[in-house]
Order: structure tokens, then sequence, then C-alpha cells
């Protein structure tokens, strides 16, 4: 899984939740500023038809992990799960809600790497990915980058990013 960009589909009980989406539409941007695919990362119990939803939304390719271990969202085995998943990767992005928050922080200590939230614009500058967030109650925009470590990690905010068209006719 060398040279992708992740996106993690955070869900409810196999329930995709509609920031999934938009997150796969900002990676889809990142990933063709950079010449690389979109993967999307499912963890849970039950959960394989969210992989081709993902394809279906922008995904080129998903990985599932599936158990009844996985059945209920807890940080610690869903860290784990993901820090796998995203130990090659080059970037990896999250839809902002308060299950991804703290998946987020655990996977960037597990990979040791910086991790940028809540996110609302992103930009390529010379094979890095510029994240800009607000700071300070949203009377300051900062803009972010990692340039130490792999993979890049972000949080992205609901609602800024569009959400792309589903296409049934897409697979992966």
């Amino acid at each position: 899984m060398t040279n992708k960009v992740l996106v993690y589909i955070d869900h409810f009980k196999g329930e995709a939740l509609p920031a999934s989406w938009e997150a796969i539409g900002a990676a889809r941007m990142i990933a063709e500023s950079l010449g690389m695919g979109v993967t999307a990362v499912i963890v849970g119990q039950d959960v394989q038809s969210l992989a081709k939803q993902a394809i279906e939304y922008g995904a080129d390719d998903a990985v599932v992990a599936e158990s009844p271990a996985l059945a209920d969202f807890q940080p610690e085995p869903y860290a784990d799960v993901l820090s796998k998943a995203a130990a090659e990767a080059d970037v990896l992005i999250l839809p902002t809600s308060g299950r991804t928050r703290e998946l987020a922080a655990m996977t960037a200590v597990d990979l040791e790497t910086g991790l940028s939230p809540d996110v609302i614009e992103l930009e390529v500058d010379g094979g890095l990915v510029l994240a800009t967030r607000p700071i300070y109650a949203g009377k300051l925009l900062s803009k972010v980058v990692n340039k130490k470590r792999k993979p890049q990690i972000l949080t992205v905010r609901s609602r800024a990013f569009p959400k792309p068209e589903p296409d049934a006719s897409r697979s992966g």
C-alpha cells in the first residue's frame, strides 16, 4: 500500500457518516495532485458493503478489517488496525467526528508522526500537503504542513469539502 492516500471511513453499525464521502472527495483531490491513488480503510464488523460504496464515491480500492472484536468502536484496537494500514502511506485523511479525533491522535502517536486536525482547505506544494485550519475559535487561519514524517495525518471538517457524486459504474 505504498504511495497512497488513505481515507478512513467513519461509520456507526455499518452506516457511513456522510463526512466520510466528503473525506474521499478531499483525498481524491490530493491524490490527483500527487499522482497517487486513494484507498479507503474500513474497520468493523459486517462492513464489506461500505467498500463498494467507498469505490462508488471515488476510492480506487478498499482495505476492510472485519472481526467480531471490532463490532463496536473502541479506540485502541481501531488505532492498531489503522496504524498498520497507514504505516506505508503518504497521507491519511479522516473525517472529523468525536470518534475520529481520538482515533487520528492515537494513530499519529503509533506512527510517530504529526496530525493536522479540523482542516478546511487543502493544497499540494512540492509533494507535501498544506492544510489550512482555523485557530483561536476561527478568528485566524493557520497553514500547516508535516515535513518530517509520513504519513501526513489530517482530519477534515464536515461540510468543508464537497461530497462527490456516487458513480455505480466504478470498480475497484
